[in-house]
């Protein structure tokens, strides 16, 4: 158990290094207001917190760095919430007040924004696909061979296919085409489209449409439609402004990670409503050993359907990542469920 004199020592250093990068000494906290302790007692608590884990010693200076227990610690029990500039907040506010942007483009912003006001690494899971229903069907023809198929989801998410027409076709197939998709596979499941399309469209297609297996195999493009999570990044680069990264071998593969959607998708905590924050090994891999992941969900209704992420340095400034991310959080949520009760 840390005194209160280790806490409120702690707290300072961690504080310090997270706004300097640079090691924190006895004689710079010693100067502190509310610090009543000289740089001598505050050396002898450095030093027992140093043993205790709490704290490390750089070879370069007399200083000390917290540890990665020591940023748990932190986290755990002295991190208090941060109040947010008015300027962020309006920022945030003013990307859901477009009654314009699809879905899509609502999540990609947010990225960018969290990105923007963080300085660090943002990655957002759209929502996966494969558990929404169809809710429109579209053909639209681009020439004489070629046409590009539309399929809209319940909350709103668009799939294109361009897919080839059917020598003899006319107008009036296409519309007949669309009529049928639509009175027979509007609300059936993303997962289950490729498998209902043959089972309640073929043979009425075949009996208005003399081009039907032809168009058959065309419309069966349509209904490849991934079952997994789209996979949005803002900042990618942004670690590369981090001193602890001027290591050339830690950005490789930090990079390397980020280009393999399985690896950035085990980077999420299982699906809850929580803020979750791991630190260093706790990410489980050597790429994410000086990096912190704050994550969280967002929801359309009361349905959980898709994750924020910001990737920071172990040394992130969490009062104001939690802050933000949770604003965003919440206002994301309450953007896509408004998308999806419109009708969108």
């Amino acid at each position: 158990m840390l005194t209160s004199r280790q806490l409120q020592i702690l707290q300072v250093i961690v504080d310090d290094f997270v706004s300097s990068a640079q090691p924190v000494g006895s004689r710079q906290i010693s100067k502190k207001e509310g610090i009543n302790y000289s740089p001598a007692t505050i050396r002898n608590e450095m030093a027992d917190l140093e043993e205790l884990g709490y704290l490390e010693k750089t070879h370069t200076s007399s200083g000390r760095v917290p540890s990665e227990k020591g940023y748990r610690f932190y986290v755990d029990h002295l991190l208090q919430p941060k109040t947010m500039a008015g300027n962020d907040i309006v920022l945030i506010q003013s990307l859901f007040q477009n009654q314009i942007i699809e879905m899509e483009q609502i999540i990609h912003e947010s990225a960018n924004i969290l990105s923007d006001l963080t300085t660090y690494t943002t990655i957002l899971l759209g929502p996966n696909v494969g558990k929404h229903r169809v809710k429109k069907f579209q053909i639209v023809p681009l020439s004489d061979q070629v046409a590009v198929a539309i399929i809209v989801t319940d909350n709103g998410h668009v799939e294109n296919r361009m897919i080839s027409l059917p020598l003899g076709y006319d107008a009036s197939d296409i519309e007949k085409t669309i009529n049928i998709l639509n009175e027979r596979l509007v609300g059936v499941p993303i997962l289950e489209l490729q498998s209902k399309l043959e089972l309640e469209t073929l043979e009425v297609l075949r009996q208005h449409i003399h081009t039907a297996d032809s168009m058959f195999q065309s419309l069966k493009k349509i209904a490849l439609v991934g079952n997994e999570s789209e996979v949005y990044f803002a900042g990618k680069l942004n670690m590369l402004n981090q001193p602890e990264f001027n290591d050339l071998n830690k950005v490789r593969m930090l990079m390397d990670l980020m280009d393999k959607k399985s690896q950035v998708i085990s980077l999420f905590h299982p699906e809850d409503q929580n803020i979750h924050i791991r630190i260093g090994s706790e990410n489980n891999h050597l790429a994410m050993e000086d990096c912190s992941v704050i994550s969280t969900t967002y929801s359309i209704g009361n349905e959980q359907t898709g994750s924020i992420a910001i990737i920071g340095p172990t040394r992130m400034d969490y009062q104001r990542v939690i802050s933000l991310i949770d604003i965003m959080r919440n206002g994301l949520s309450s953007a896509l469920t408004k998308k999806m009760t419109d009708g969108l």
